[in-house]
């Protein structure tokens, strides 16, 4: 009889530390029965932010990413540590959002949920949670973020001058680049 569920058979941790662990685990699934074994970087879910002004316009920082060695404009985003009590999804994302912009919420301002994806399933498990906050204004605490950020810039920027960075490769991370896809599948953005 074939196997109906996925089955973590054995599992081998190869790192942990407070962002994300390693580890290689021999998994059956739905359509195999043998087991695979696949090495998977578990990681923390995180949320990303379009940030809306009421002039339609959108909150961007610029960050350096060490990874790729470059300094990258991107919509904000963060890890969510843990979600406590009555905390939510939508309460870290408005706590990211004032601490790497500045920026909050406008009173009668509304959060919009967008959906999730995966931003790399072939190796990891990290889970993002996409939101729509508009209209956002200066928050007159300023930004908050750590020197472990590294954020170089805070701008807004219209959507045709999205489009056009999207275009030429000026904004390339997966997060920005899903959350805009998802604003124009769902006609909350108007281009051109």
């Amino acid at each position: 009889m074939k196997n109906e569920k996925w089955e973590t058979v054995s599992s081998a941790l190869r790192f942990v530390d407070d962002h994300l662990s390693v580890e290689t685990e021999a998994v059956t699934t739905p359509a195999r029965a043998d087991a695979r074994e696949w090495t998977v970087v578990h990681r923390k879910s995180a949320v990303v932010i379009a940030a809306m002004t009421v002039e339609g316009k959108f909150v961007l920082i610029r960050q350096e990413r060490i990874p790729i060695r470059q300094t990258i404009w991107e919509m904000p985003a963060g890890q969510v540590d843990q979600l406590c009590g009555s905390g939510s999804f939508k309460d870290v994302a408005l706590r990211e959002l004032r601490e790497e912009t500045g920026y909050e919420l406008a009173p009668g301002g509304e959060a919009i949920f967008l959906g999730d994806f995966f931003c790399s399933p072939g190796f990891t498990d990290e889970r993002e949670f996409l939101f729509l906050l508009k209209p956002v204004r200066r928050s007159t605490a300023g930004q908050a973020h750590t020197q472990a950020e590294a954020i170089i810039d805070c701008r807004e920027f219209s959507p045709d001058e999205i489009t056009a960075m999207i275009a030429e490769g000026t904004i390339r991370d997966a997060n920005t680049l899903s959350t805009w896809a998802r604003l124009l599948a769902r006609k909350l953005v108007r281009v051109g």
